[in-house]
C-alpha cells in the first residue's frame, strides 16, 4: 500500500449534502425527459360554419335575415363559452406544466452545475494529495479513459438501473458454506506448545515495512519465539524513509491486552533485561538479518541456525525480520498459535479504534454495531444493538470499501502502458531511474517484455476506470457508497474523473474526518493505514484490485474469520479481466456482465486454504477456524 495522507476534502455535512443534490437533480432529469415526451394537448377548432354570404341584389333579403345571422353570431358566442369554461382547467394545467418544465430545467441546471463543481473539487484535492520530490508525478492533467464506448455502456446501465429495485445478493457472500466456518483460534494452544518454565533466552525482532507486513512479522515472531523456548520482547518497529513513521508497537497495538492474550503461550516482556542491553549483539553473532535466514524458511532451519546462537548468548536479535517463517510444513499448534495472535492479539489502540469508529458511524449513518467484525475492530467505541433491533428505520446506511493499488510506485514497477501517452512514459521511466535502480539494470539484461503481454498476463495494475467498470457490471447503482482506502492515486483527477462520474459518492479519512480529527495521525503513515484498516475491514462488501496486496491479504483475511459467511469480498482475476477488457470494441454490455460477474463469484468459492498458503489471507483452516456442524451446506 502507498504511503498515506492527503489534503483536506469537504466536512461530511456539506458532502451528503451534495450527494442528495446530486440525486435530486438526477430525478428532475428523468421527470424532465417524460414530460418532454408528452404529446401536445392543444387542439386547434373551427367555428359553426354560417352562409350568410347573399346573391348579388338580395339587400332586402339580407336585412331579412339580419335577426338570423345576429341569433347565430349570438350562439356561435354562447358556444365559444361554452367551450372555454369546459377546458378551462386543461388550459390551466398546460400553463402550469410549461411553467414548471421551464423551473425544472433552470434547477436542473444549477444542480448539475453544482455536482460537477463537487466533483472537481474532490478530484483536484485527490490529486494533490501527495506533496513530496515527486510533485511532477501529480500535477494536473487531462483525463484518461482507454475504454470510452465500454464507460458509455457502464452509464447507461447506471441510468437504467438506478430507480429499480437494488438486488440484495450484491451485498451478500454467494455461497452458503462460507457461514460454515466459525472463529476457533482463542483457545489455549495445545500441549505440545506449553509455556515452559524457563525460556532459552530472548528474541527481538525489529521488524521492516509498514503497517501489514509488520503485523505479518509480529505473528511470526510469536511463533518463533515459541518454537525456540524463548521469551519474546515485545517487537520494534524499523524507521523507513519510504514510510517516514517513527510509530512503535505501542503507538498502533495495546501492549499489555497483547501480553494478555497470549499470556498462557508465550513469555512476553517489553523490555531486554539490564544486564543484556549493554551488548553488542552483531559483535557476539547474535544479530541476524533477512540474509542469514532464507525466505519461507522452515521450523527446522531455525532450530539448526539460530537455537545454538540463543542458547550461546542468551538473545538473539532479527534484523529487518519480515516473511521469514513459511505457512507449510509447520506444526499445528504454532499454525493455530499464528492465527491466535493475528486475530485475537492484535488490538488497535483506542485512539485508533476511536477514529476508526467515527469513520464508520459516519459514512452509515448509525452509531450501533452490525457485525461482529465492528465489535473486533472498535473494541468500546461503538454501541451494541441486538441484531434484531439493527435493521430498525431502515437499518444502517450499507457502504463498499475499495482497495485501489494505483499508487506511482505500482505503476511504475508494472512497466505497463496505461493510455498517457509518450508524456506519461517519459514520466514513469524518470521515477523509476530514481526509485528502482536494480530493476533498471535488470531490465538492460533481460529481454523486452510488450506491455500487451504484460497485461494479457494479469501483471498490470488496475486503473481507477477498470474498477469502476467491474462495480457497475457487478450491478452496484450510481448512488452507492464507497470508501477508497489510501488515495495516492497516480494521476489523479485525470484517472480518478471517469470512476467518479459514475460513482460520485466517493469519500475518504481525508473527507470524513475533520482536520482536529485527522491531526494526531499526520505524518504516521502506519497509524493513518491503521484507519484505512478499520474502514475497509468493516465495510459491507470490500473490493480490493490487487490480490498481493498486504492491506487486502490482511482485510479479507479478517472478514473471512469474523464475518459469518455475511462479509463478501470482490477479487478480480486480472488475467481474466484483461482478457474480457481486450474485446472493448466489441462486447455488448450484457456480455461483459455476466462475464466479469462470473470471474468475481470463481473468487468468492469457499475452499480451505491450500499448502503453502498465508493463513493470514484465507484461515480457513482447521488450525484456524472450525466448521460448526449446525449450519446446512
Amino acid at each position: 500500500m502507498g504511503k498515506q495522507g492527503a489534503s483536506r476534502s469537504l466536512r461530511p455535512e456539506s458532502q451528503s449534502e451534495g450527494m442528495s443534490l446530486g440525486m435530486k437533480g438526477y430525478q428532475i432529469r428523468c421527470s424532465e425527459s417524460l414530460c418532454g415526451n408528452n404529446p401536445s394537448i392543444g387542439r386547434r377548432l373551427s367555428g359553426e360554419d354560417i352562409n350568410s354570404s347573399s346573391k348579388p341584389g338580395s339587400i332586402h333579403r339580407s336585412k331579412h335575415d339580419f335577426s338570423k345571422i345576429s341569433a347565430s353570431k349570438g350562439s356561435y358566442g354562447g358556444k365559444r363559452h361554452f367551450w372555454l369554461q369546459k377546458h378551462v382547467r386543461s388550459i390551466l394545467f398546460m400553463i402550469g406544466v410549461i411553467g414548471f418544465v421551464f423551473l425544472v430545467d433552470s434547477l436542473t441546471l444549477s444542480i448539475v452545475n453544482l455536482i460537477i463543481r463537487r466533483n472537481s473539487q474532490f478530484s483536484r484535492k485527490l490529486s494533490g494529495a501527495k506533496d513530496d520530490n515527486d510533485a511532477h508525478i501529480h500535477k494536473e492533467k487531462s483525463p484518461i479513459q482507454m475504454y470510452d464506448r465500454l464507460v458509455h455502456l457502464a452509464s447507461s446501465s447506471l441510468a437504467e438501473i438506478e430507480f429499480k429495485p437494488e438486488k440484495s445478493s450484491l451485498w451478500k457472500e454467494p455461497y452458503l458454506q462460507a457461514s460454515a466456518w466459525v472463529p476457533c483460534a482463542d483457545g489455549n494452544i495445545g500441549k505440545d506448545l506449553e509455556k515452559p518454565d524457563k525460556t532459552n533466552g530472548y528474541v527481538i525482532i525489529s521488524a521492516n515495512g509498514g503497517l501489514n507486513q509488520q503485523r505479518v512479522a509480529i505473528c511470526n515472531a510469536v511463533a518463533l519465539a515459541s518454537l525456540l523456548n524463548a521469551t519474546l520482547v515485545i517487537p520494534r518497529f524499523l524507521y523507513s524513509n519510504v514510510w517516514n513513521d517513527p510509530s512503535q508497537f505501542g503507538d498502533i497495538y495495546q501492549e499489555y491486552y497483547f501480553m494478555n492474550t497470549l499470556k498462557d503461550d508465550v513469555h512476553i516482556v517489553k523490555e531486554l533485561p539490564s544486564y543484556l542491553k549493554s551488548l553488542d549483539l552483531e559483535a557476539i553473532g547474535s544479530q541476524i538479518t533477512d540474509a542469514d535466514i532464507a525466505k519461507e524458511a522452515k521450523p527446522t532451519d531455525y532450530i539448526r541456525t539460530v537455537l545454538p546462537l540463543l542458547l550461546q548468548n542468551g538473545v538473539v536479535h532479527f534484523l529487518g525480520f519480515g516473511n521469514r517463517l513459511g505457512f507449510d510444513p509447520i506444526p499445528f499448534d504454532l499454525q493455530r498459535l499464528r492465527c491466535k495472535c493475528n486475530f485475537h492479539a492484535l488490538k488497535f489502540v483506542q485512539k485508533i479504534q476511536q477514529v476508526g469508529s467515527l469513520l464508520v458511524k459516519r459514512i452509515r449513518k448509525y452509531d450501533a454495531v452490525k457485525s461482529m467484525l465492528d465489535k473486533q475492530l472498535l473494541g468500546n467505541f461503538i454501541d451494541y444493538v441486538p441484531s434484531k433491533e439493527v435493521g430498525v428505520v431502515g437499518g444502517p446506511t450499507k457502504y463498499l470499501a475499495l482497495h485501489l493499488r494505483f499508487e506511482v510506485d505500482m505503476v511504475a514497477y508494472s512497466l505497463c502502458d496505461f493510455g498517457g501517452g509518450e508524456t506519461e512514459k517519459k514520466e514513469l521511466q524518470a521515477y523509476r531511474e530514481t526509485h528502482f535502480p536494480l530493476l533498471i539494470e535488470r531490465l538492460k539484461k533481460s529481454k523486452t517484455i510488450s506491455t500487451t503481454e504484460l497485461r494479457m498476463s494479469g501483471r498490470c495494475p488496475l486503473t481507477p476506470e477498470e474498477a469502476a467498470l467491474v462495480l457497475a457490471s457487478l450491478g452496484f447503482k450510481h448512488r452507492t457508497y464507497i470508501y477508497l482506502a489510501g488515495s495516492h492515486i497516480y494521476g489523479g483527477n485525470s484517472r480518478m474523473r471517469t470512476f467518479t462520474n459514475l460513482y460520485p459518492n466517493l469519500v475518504t479519512k481525508e473527507t470524513l474526518l475533520t482536520p482536529s480529527e485527522l491531526a494526531p495521525f499526520q505524518n504516521f503513515s502506519s497509524q493513518l493505514a491503521a484507519l484505512d484498516f478499520i474502514a475497509c475491514a468493516s465495510a459491507d462488501v470490500f473490493a480490493m484490485t490487487d490480490s498481493g496486496s498486504q492491506l487486502s491479504s490482511l482485510v479479507s483475511g479478517f472478514r473471512t474469520y469474523y464475518g459469518g459467511g455475511n462479509a463478501p469480498t470482490l477479487r478480480p482475476n486480472k488475467k481474466r479481466l484483461a482478457a474480457i477488457l481486450s474485446e472493448n470494441k466489441t462486447i455488448s454490455w450484457n456480455t461483459f456482465e455476466d462475464r466479469v460477474r462470473k470471474m468475481i463469484e470463481e473468487g468468492q468459492r469457499v475452499r480451505t486454504r491450500g499448502f503453502g498458503r498465508s493463513i493470514y489471507r484465507q484461515p480457513r483452516c482447521p488450525e484456524c477456524m472450525c466448521k460448526s456442524t449446525t449450519v446446512q451446506v
